[in-house]
């Protein structure tokens, strides 16, 4: 079949690299100059599979009002609230009960699993390189709270068979060395060894070229004006370049995919959650991390490159909003300069900002949709590369008419219509 994948970051790279490993004619569209050049560009680095959690967990709702008081808190609400934006929020309260995370962080594990192995099979065929490393991430504690809090996410990752190791202060040191100079500020840490690292632009650029000698076809440079929908059926995809047509079409545009729906009839829940990062090289080696740290107290990641660290973190809500303003990057500077001093030059780093397309559930939203040859794999919020290979995967079994190899059924759009 004739497939057209609309989005070329992480998630529809991947796509398209199964459907076309599956035999399919793929053609991938994207505004930018080549894949991976806007969510997928400079995000934490971290392929976190035991780290698959959703934002909306309980005790969220306390922890937000409290955070809208503080300076330096993992989640910030811009002043200007979009109808769009209260409606997100609202569904996301929802999903903060406890009955409803486990549910939604098992299922967010399930894929993350599947990934894992599709990454391990990709990297053993292809012997793609993105300065990837396979050492665990640390998640740190400071303090006694949020030991205790995460015993329940310790259960959830027992039943999906995810290895962990708690540690104490010495172990977390024995793992991460260069935390011994602020040992005290710690009280202890989950590890998760399974979790690995990389340069996930580096990985899009890699793959792509992959996929080109393939025999993907890529259209860069190329505006997604609509779709066109006749009879329950789309019938082609209206670009700056013309009409494009094919016998499926999956949508992969990462925050902009709901808009791109809503005139169908499709409404996706899904936000864009801004996020913030930092590029520091390395100065001192013995001082930076050797793999990623997880500061639990301000959902920021400090993640090793090869000669570089990558410090990224900040879910905002402000709509599709770009600007990257110092007292937003505040937090990340405080976080790398408070657990890794010394580690780096500060006048040498480059900062960004990309829009995480969340759902309110954490859950990405993978499958068919009520338009018959349309399907959509996008909502991955955070966790964009950790569950790229398996989505991908899954959206080829899936437009193969294939057995999928795990449960799919609640991953679709369809979950929200009950």
């Amino acid at each position: 079949m004739k497939i057209i994948v609309l989005g070329g970051g992480v998630i529809g790279l991947t796509s398209a690299w199964y459907l076309r490993e599956q035999g399919h004619d793929v053609t991938v569209i994207d505004r930018q100059s080549e894949c991976g050049k806007e969510t997928s560009f400079a995000n934490a680095g971290q392929i976190s599979y035991g780290y698959s959690s959703p934002w909306a967990a309980p005790g969220i709702p306390l922890k937000a009002a409290q955070w809208l008081l503080e300076e330096h808190v993992p989640f910030k609400i811009k002043p200007t609230l979009s109808p769009a934006m209260m409606s997100w929020a609202s569904k996301m309260l929802l999903n903060c009960r406890s009955s409803h995370y486990q549910v939604n962080k098992s299922r967010m594990l399930r894929l993350a699993n599947h990934s894992r192995s599709c990454l391990t099979e990709l990297r053993s065929n292809t012997g793609i390189q993105y300065q990837g490393r396979r050492l665990g991430t640390l998640q740190v504690f400071r303090n006694t709270k949020q030991l205790a809090a995460i015993e329940k996410d310790m259960v959830v990752l027992k039943q999906s068979n995810t290895e962990f190791e708690l540690l104490d202060t010495a172990g977390c040191i024995e793992k991460e060395p260069a935390l011994k100079q602020v040992q005290d500020k710690l009280v202890g840490g989950l590890y998760l060894p399974n979790d690995e690292t990389g340069d996930c632009y580096l990985f899009c650029q890699q793959l792509s070229q992959l996929a080109k000698q393939a025999g993907v076809n890529f259209y860069f440079n190329t505006d997604i004006h609509s779709l066109t929908c006749r009879n329950g059926t789309i019938e082609s995809v209206e670009t700056s370049l013309g009409s494009l047509q094919a016998d499926r079409y999956v949508v992969a545009c990462g925050s902009y995919s709901a808009k791109l729906l809503a005139p169908l009839g499709i409404s996706l829940p899904t936000y864009p959650v801004k996020g913030y990062s930092l590029t520091l090289p390395i100065s001192r080696s013995e001082h930076a991390p050797v793999s990623t740290v997880m500061d639990e107290t301000y959902k920021v990641a400090i993640t090793r490159f090869d000669d570089r660290i990558r410090v990224a973190g900040t879910a905002e809500l402000a709509d599709f909003d770009l600007s990257v303003p110092e007292k937003r990057t505040a937090t990340i500077n405080r976080v790398v300069k408070d657990l890794f001093p010394d580690v780096g030059n500060f006048a040498k780093a480059e900062y960004w900002t990309g829009l995480r397309p969340m759902t309110p559930d954490g859950t990405p939203v993978i499958g068919p949709t009520p338009i018959k040859n349309l399907l959509t794999n996008t909502g991955h919020g955070t966790l964009g590369w950790t569950m790229a290979c398996g989505s991908g995967q899954l959206i080829a079994d899936l437009v193969s008419n294939k057995r999928p190899r795990i449960e799919h059924q609640d991953l679709s759009i369809h979950r929200y219509s009950g």
